[in-house]
């Protein structure tokens, strides 16, 4: 039986300001259970791209559907649709501080299921499983000012995990991170995916999407979809990861002898 999709956007085009455009007709679905890269150079769409699909903004053309439904400022107007699609989809914000807001880290986890109309205790056994598999119960009491930028990843994370979304959306999850807490992350990504999760990240980060060997859908630096497809066949492809700028040839000196190779800034190198 086919896999369904839990999210699909038709047409999307989007402006800032009405004339700094962002998407240009882009078309993607993300199947249930599957893990999902969208790539492409800084300024290429990615951010704005997740954004429409948890509904935070409005594409100016095209339709974004959540389990066949439209996701729209009139059906997030309808409060049973409006609470099944923030119970089904989740965001995680590139900068954790744009996250957090509550006076403890507690209270952080405990805030989605108790706006979702969660009981208490219910709420709070979310809260203190999400603070034990993160690593975090030590940090219960503690303001969100007062923990390091890993601390703060992991406190965001929980916040939408104890909400138990369905498809978790990461911008850019591994930006500014020590490498201890991204093999956490990407450990952490893995083991949802398994456990039934939809993962979907946008990410210049290459070395990412090829460990989570992610679907991978490319948009250029013209904010278009240039390409969809498996990481084993978009990652080796240099051609196409020179054109939308995630890799450049780099030239160098051996011996009085030029030589070129592709090469990227973002933790994947290839000769």
């Amino acid at each position: 039986m086919a896999v369904k999709e839990v999210l699909r956007a038709e047409g999307i085009t989007y402006s800032y300001y009405e004339r700094l455009a962002a998407l240009q007709d882009v078309s993607l679905g993300i199947k249930s259970g599957e893990r999902f890269a969208v790539i492409g150079a800084n300024g290429s769409g990615k951010s704005t791209l997740l954004k429409i699909l948890d509904g935070l903004i409005h594409p100016d053309a095209g339709q974004v559907f959540f389990r066949g439904d439209e996701v729209s400022e009139v059906s997030l107007k309808d409060p049973a649709f409006r609470r099944s699609f923030r119970a089904g989809v989740g965001y995680i914000f590139q900068d954790s501080d744009i996250q957090l807001f509550c006076p403890t880290v507690l209270d952080e986890l405990l805030y989605g299921p108790l706006q979702l109309g969660l009981s208490e205790g219910e709420a709070e056994a979310r809260a203190q499983e999400a603070l034990t598999m993160l690593g975090i119960a030590h940090l219960a009491d503690r303001p969100s000012y007062m923990l390091s930028g890993g601390e703060k990843k992991r406190v965001a994370i929980g916040s939408v995990l104890t909400i138990n979304p369905e498809v978790l959306l990461f911008d850019e999850p591994t930006n500014g991170l020590d490498p201890r807490t991204q093999c956490f992350l990407v450990e952490l990504m893995l083991a949802l995916n398994e456990a039934g999760k939809t993962i979907v990240i946008a990410t210049h980060d290459l070395s990412l999407v090829s460990e989570l060997n992610a679907t991978v859908a490319v948009l250029s630096e013209e904010h278009r979809l240039e390409k969809t497809g498996s990481a084993d066949e978009i990652l080796p492809d240099s051609d196409l990861l020179l054109r939308v700028n995630l890799v450049h040839e780099h030239r160098h000196f051996h011996g009085g002898k030029a030589h070129s190779h592709i090469h990227s800034h973002y933790l994947f190198h290839r000769h």
